[in-house]
């Protein structure tokens, strides 16, 4: 990006060429409906920009409310999604979801062992509860064991 700098007497300051800027753009869902009652626009926002607020352009809906199977659930302009998607701006993981049902973008599940994986004290009941239960079998093993013990000194 090239920087021109003015002097001025007072203070110096930076001035950028307005077509060398760039912003980050993503593709993302925007909330609208009621309460209980979801509805999506997929729209190309700034990446700075509220969930909910401006946006540049809007290039679909979804309607999670609809059946998976019904064709109308997600809906968008291909061709508004390549033009942008050209200029450079990134789906959201959700969105992407959706395009790569058309093959615009490559999507593939996220992979995080550790989400499964049950919280630290949980862990902690784990281990104590497996901590007892080789007790009451050590202890069981030598409660059976005694006996044995009496009858092979008679």
């Amino acid at each position: 990006m090239a920087k021109l700098y003015c002097l001025l007497p007072t203070h110096y300051c930076l001035i950028r060429k307005k077509e060398e800027t760039k912003m980050s753009l993503k593709i993302r869902l925007a909330r609208g409906g009621a309460k209980k009652r979801p509805f999506y626009s997929i729209v190309i926002a700034d990446s700075r920009s509220p969930r909910d607020g401006r946006f540049i352009e809007k290039v679909g809906t979804y309607n999670p409310l609809l059946g998976k199977t019904d064709e109308n659930r997600v809906q968008y302009d291909i061709e508004r999604v390549k033009h942008w998607l050209g200029k450079g701006a990134k789906p959201t993981d959700r969105v992407a979801r959706f395009l790569s049902v058309n093959g615009l973008v490559e999507w593939k599940a996220g992979n995080n062992p550790n989400k499964a994986k049950p919280g630290q004290k949980a862990q902690e009941r784990e281990a104590e509860r497996k901590e007892k239960e080789e007790a009451a079998k050590a202890a069981a093993a030598e409660a059976a064991a005694a006996p044995a013990e009496d009858a092979a000194s008679e």
